[in-house]
């Protein structure tokens, strides 16, 4: 006959596992949606680069659930949206997406989980937010606008040209990613980090149990 003790373990295992991997896909989900809820700042940055939150959910499962999970709900989102809704960058718009995410969501899970504290979870939150902004420098100008030149027949001169109706003096592409991007994937960051913080208690007991 099995230990009681053996079996209640094992019980709570298999609760413990199923909790995780439905929080994982209702994260996902939420992420998912959020990609579609984006908009334009073109004061600040080109129209083209929209603003949207979907990196929120990917924060939340990194420290409710681990670093892992807040790479699963990054791969997911973006494993969704191309069965859902395809692609129109032959896949680099999601790979860069996904990178982004992943980058972001297991900083900050990871420095979380050494000691777990609010302190520790905004350390890792900015961590993540500046290793995001400073890698979509070369993300973007060795994948991402290289493939937008080919995907959509748009002439390199015509993508600086819209940087430089904002800032004459950004003449080449590693200036307006520099100039731009880089600041504004630190803000896009640091935004759903100050929303992780303002939703994570209240939504903790549905996070955790």
């Amino acid at each position: 006959m099995s230990d009681p003790t053996v079996r209640a373990a094992s019980r709570t295992s298999a609760m413990s596992r199923t909790h995780k991997l439905t929080v994982t896909a209702m994260l996902s989900a939420v992420a998912f949606a959020l990609m579609f809820i984006e908009f334009p700042i073109p004061a600040l940055i080109p129209s083209f680069v929209k603003l949207d939150i979907s990196d929120l959910p990917e924060l939340l499962a990194a420290f409710s659930l681990g670093p892992v999970y807040g790479v699963t709900v990054t791969f997911l989102k973006n494993l969704l949206h191309i069965l859902i809704k395809g692609t129109s960058s032959a896949y680099v718009g999601e790979l860069f997406n996904f990178l982004m995410g992943s980058v972001f969501a297991f900083s900050a899970g990871m420095i979380y989980q050494w000691k777990k504290s609010r302190k520790t979870a905004l350390i890792g939150s900015v961590a993540g937010a500046v290793l995001m902004a400073v890698l979509s420098v070369p993300l973007n100008y060795f994948l991402v606008y290289p493939a937008y030149v080919v995907c959509y027949g748009l002439p390199l001169d015509a993508i600086i040209g819209m940087y430089q109706a904002i800032l004459p003096s950004a003449d080449s592409l590693i200036k307006c990613l520099v100039i731009f991007n880089m600041p504004f994937t630190f803000c896009k960051g640091m935004l759903d980090v100050a929303l992780c913080f303002l939703i994570y208690k209240p939504l903790s007991p549905l996070l955790h149990k």
